[in-house]
């Protein structure tokens, strides 16, 4: 019997890793870097605002090193330092099935988490910003978004800070694990956005 499973390509294999600002290393994840993440994952103010909850640090190893979560995390490093860990999630476009020449590979969905005790040095718009720029000139991607519970102000304003726009708010259509059905805000940018700012 023929394996039918489709394989993923590694797009960000296509990246000169680390990616470089002017204070921060960016680079691909690695099982040995779950620990220095859940540092700060695990406390409330970044907890609060994630997508899931991990109970102790062995279920999020585990968790940490499923290929598609380290295929899609990237590391923010400040003097050989963790401080922080960035989402990005390559996929096709949206199109009609008969539409000829269908997108493919041309949008990503990206996120971020930063540790407190780094907060309030710019490192997440210089991140962010480095994240931009891998993802409009060094995969030439089309458009990217980023979407947030509302409440979680600092997240969007940072999407702000970043050029981005924003395109919705949706009602109570997100649940949070302790707020229950709250407003949701999806921001996007496109290649060109991004190159005339």
């Amino acid at each position: 019997m023929a394996d039918t499973t489709e394989t993923r390509p590694d797009v960000l294999g296509q990246v000169a890793w680390p990616v470089g600002t002017p204070r921060l290393s960016v680079r691909r994840a690695r099982p040995d870097d779950a620990d220095a993440l859940f540092a700060y994952r695990r406390l409330p103010d970044v907890d609060r605002w994630l997508t899931q909850r991990f109970a102790d640090v062995d279920e999020w190893r585990e968790h940490h090193a499923e290929p598609d979560r380290l295929a899609t995390t990237l590391v923010v490093e400040h003097d050989g330092e963790v401080v922080g860990d960035l989402y990005l999630a390559v996929r096709d476009g949206w199109a009609q099935r008969d539409v000829p020449d269908r997108p493919r590979l041309d949008e990503a969905e990206i996120g971020w988490a930063l540790s407190p005790a780094h907060q309030g040095h710019g490192y997440a718009t210089e991140a962010v910003r480095a994240l931009l720029r891998v993802c409009f000139e060094d995969l030439g991607l089309r458009r990217v978004v980023a979407n947030a519970f509302l409440a979680n102000k600092p997240s969007w304003r940072l999407m702000e800070r970043v050029g981005m726009r924003r395109e919705g708010v949706s009602v109570r259509d997100s649940l949070h694990r302790d707020l229950g059905w709250v407003d949701g805000v999806t921001y996007a940018l496109l290649a060109e956005e991004w190159r005339a700012a």
